[in-house]
């Protein structure tokens, strides 16, 4: 092919591109300008109002930013930040296997040089007394609240309630273990998910009476506002490990809001009306359970149980709803 005819060839694709370029600017029907409208996903034609495409991708992010620091702010690139670990998961780890990136063990001498990089890395996240403190406390709340069964959401906010507790300076003369349960046990009760003293005790390192103790120290201090514990919140675990039906579920907590009504349940313990009341709730249905089973399940005495079907039984006929 000669010069003249690669150049001819040459131009007559430059016009077909720009023609294609000229059809996909100007509108089919009046050869008139089109704009996106980004808002709709649309493209119409400014002169006549055809939409000439519409359903299109915005690849673009779904929020705005008016400088730079507001834009730096709200980019999200790599994982999200999370009160559960003490550097808040900004810093990096390396891996305890003795691996490479194709999953080829590592030669003695880069084991070697690993384990000291490893060993580093660790001095150099947790520097100061304050950090070695969080990062202790923040394993020993992930430890109980994975032992009893509680959400990502309790979890993240236990980690806030002790990140503020140390902020105030309220563990002087009291140990981590204790503050840390104290803060598990407050976020479940504020998350709705409450479990009883004896159940987050089974899972700490620390007494009962401790645990209580520190529980209303921080309270007060923080000023956290923890309802009451609504007995109601305990039935769905308490039917769910009895196996009991819907029907069940639903009739002891009507048994529960009659004794509201009735004034039944103030000064008792609500995982005792709550047991009472799922065991009440299967005789009523004619579903086989005991009291040793209710027990088992709400780690609570035979006697509370016995002592409180009866309060909320009289409860219930006192209404006339036997």
């Amino acid at each position: 092919m000669t010069e003249n005819t690669r150049t001819r060839v040459r131009g007559s694709e430059e016009e077909r591109e720009t023609e294609q370029t000229d059809e996909t600017l100007s509108c089919p029907e009046c050869s008139g300008q089109l704009v996106n409208d980004e808002e709709h996903g649309e493209t119409v034609c400014q002169d006549c109002g055809l939409v000439v495409e519409e359903d299109s991708v915005d690849r673009g992010p779904e929020w705005r930013a008016f400088d730079a620091q507001e834009k730096n702010e709200k980019s999200r690139v790599g994982a999200p930040t999370t009160n559960t670990m003490h550097d808040k998961g900004l810093s990096t780890n390396i891996d305890w296997r003795n691996k490479d990136a194709y999953g080829n063990s590592l030669g003695s001498r880069q084991r070697e040089k690993m384990q000291r990089l490893r060993k580093w890395n660790e001095r150099f996240r947790t520097r100061d007394s304050k950090e070695r403190n969080l990062k202790q406390a923040l394993g020993e709340i992930d430890r109980m609240a994975s032992a009893l069964g509680l959400p990502e959401n309790v979890r993240e906010t236990a980690s806030v309630i002790y990140r503020r507790a140390l902020e105030e300076d309220l563990l002087p003369g009291r140990s981590i273990e204790g503050v840390s349960t104290a803060c598990v046990y407050a976020a479940a009760r504020q998350a709705g998910v409450p479990r009883s003293l004896d159940e987050i005790s089974e899972v700490s390192r620390v007494e009962k009476n401790e645990v209580a103790r520190t529980y209303r120290y921080v309270v007060r201090e923080l000023g956290l506002e923890v309802q009451p514990a609504d007995p109601e919140s305990y039935v769905p675990r308490f039917a769910s490990g009895l196996d009991l039906s819907d029907e069940a579920e639903h009739r002891a907590r009507k048994l529960l809001q009659n004794a509201k009504e009735k004034g039944v349940h103030s000064g008792k313990s609500p995982v005792g009306l709550a047991a009472a009341a799922v065991y009440a709730a299967a005789l009523l249905t004619n579903e086989k359970t005991t009291q040793a089973a209710v027990s088992e399940v709400a780690d609570i005495s035979e006697v509370t149980i016995r002592n409180r079907y009866h309060e909320l039984l009289e409860a219930e006929e006192s209404l006339g709803l036997a």
